[in-house]
């Protein structure tokens, strides 16, 4: 029966590649609901969406070849027993297996009051991004709706293609709930000088459209103004695909819960990436969605899945976020309301230290890679705050 790895992304190719090099033998199956390759997701709103890149495969097939890895592609998994150790698929399919590995990432929120019409888009997948690609090139204004991470990107790589954007986020700065007000503002100041319209503290009350079939002419902002555009994108963010799993057993809240090297509660399941959340060092569930954290929980899941004893290492996460010529980068884990130092900003770039009760939590910078790589050491160990701020 083997390995049964549910997932078309990062964490499925990962995960199965370490199996491989743990010298596991078994068969080992990728079940993935799209018909491409395993992908990496990261470039959708940056390198895809700008047209730099067509080709974002993590592997060739020849990996998946020449390591006996099958590919299951365009096949969804639909439901688990856990008792008879199967996944019926969306053929109806049974496919039975000896582990499952869960790695179904996340799926776009969407705006449950917005009409499904033409102009109105989400970005997810790899057909989605070209295919606003291709309407970027063609629109002339258009709508960014929420100024997350997904938001800013899309933004930028429009304004790269000479669109008119406005990008409308209820929180009062970009990236507020993530990186705080401050360093959201820095965040707007460099989208603003770049041209775009950013408009914070405000919701979407409707979209309106017309023709037949219908497509996006306007949105409605909760103020009463309206923009016109012919093109819309909602980056609200996204929640754990864990629809699936529903009369499993497998329980979740906010992702899988998981303990600390990827079991589930249902025995022989277990969980990564971003749909899972893993009990960390402190003994709480947290669920991290940064790219760097898949490889490192993969190291782990694999040897303890084998009957081996995982590595034990200090892991600082790592994110990074492309908005024009900038690289906003993050290490640490820095919340919203942590105390922030800016050490240095210079009015594109800039740098800032997180402070949780007297200790360095994070820092985030702005086009300062060489900065940020070197508090990583500091924010391993907790160092106090002092260290950094001379």
């Amino acid at each position: 029966m083997g390995i049964v790895i549910v997932g078309g992304g990062l964490a499925a190719t990962r995960v199965a590649e370490q199996l491989r090099r743990a010298e596991y033998t078994g068969p080992v199956t990728i079940v993935s609901d799209e018909v491409h390759l395993p992908y990496d997701r990261p470039p959708l709103s940056k390198e895809v969406l700008r047209a730099q890149v067509d080709d974002v495969t993590l592997k060739p097939m020849e990996f998946y070849d020449e390591n006996n890895i099958t590919l299951l592609l365009g096949s969804a998994a639909t439901t688990i027993d856990g008792d008879a150790k199967t996944v019926r698929l969306d053929n109806d399919a049974l496919l039975p297996y000896d582990d499952l590995i869960i790695a179904t990432g996340l799926t776009p929120k969407r705006i449950p009051s917005l009409p499904e019409m033409e102009g109105v888009r989400v970005l997810r997948t790899v057909d989605e991004s070209l295919a606003l690609r291709k309407h970027a090139g063609e629109a002339h204004r258009a709508v960014v709706i929420g100024a997350g991470f997904i938001g800013c990107e899309v933004a930028a790589s429009l304004r790269g293609f000479g669109v008119d954007v406005v990008m409308v986020e209820p929180q009062p700065a970009p990236l507020a709930s993530v990186l705080g007000a401050q360093i959201g503002n820095l965040v707007a100041r460099l989208h603003r000088a770049e041209g775009v319209d950013v408009r914070t503290g405000i919701g979407v009350a409707e979209i309106v459209g017309g023709g037949t079939p219908e497509r996006v002419e306007k949105v409605v902002l909760s103020d009463g103004s309206a923009i016109e555009a012919d093109l819309v994108v909602v980056g609200i963010g996204s929640r754990p695909a864990t629809d699936w799993l529903e009369g499993s057993g497998v329980a979740v809240d906010n992702g899988i819960i998981c303990d600390n090297v990827g079991r589930t509660t249902v025995p022989h399941i277990w969980a990564l990436g971003d749909v899972a959340s893993w009990q960390d060092a402190t003994g709480h569930q947290a669920r991290v969605e940064h790219w760097s954290n898949v490889a490192e929980q993969a190291r782990v899941l694999v040897p303890s899945l084998l009957g081996k004893e995982p590595p034990q290492a200090v892991v600082v996460p790592y994110f990074w976020s492309d908005q024009y010529d900038v690289k906003i980068q993050c290490l640490g884990e820095p919340e919203a309301d942590d105390i922030v130092h800016l050490v240095e900003d210079d009015g594109r770039k800039f740098l800032a230290y997180y402070e949780r009760e007297g200790a360095l939590v994070g820092v985030v910078g702005g086009g300062m890679p060489g900065k940020v790589m070197k508090v990583r050491a500091k924010i391993a160990a907790g160092a106090a705050i002092s260290e950094v701020l001379g």
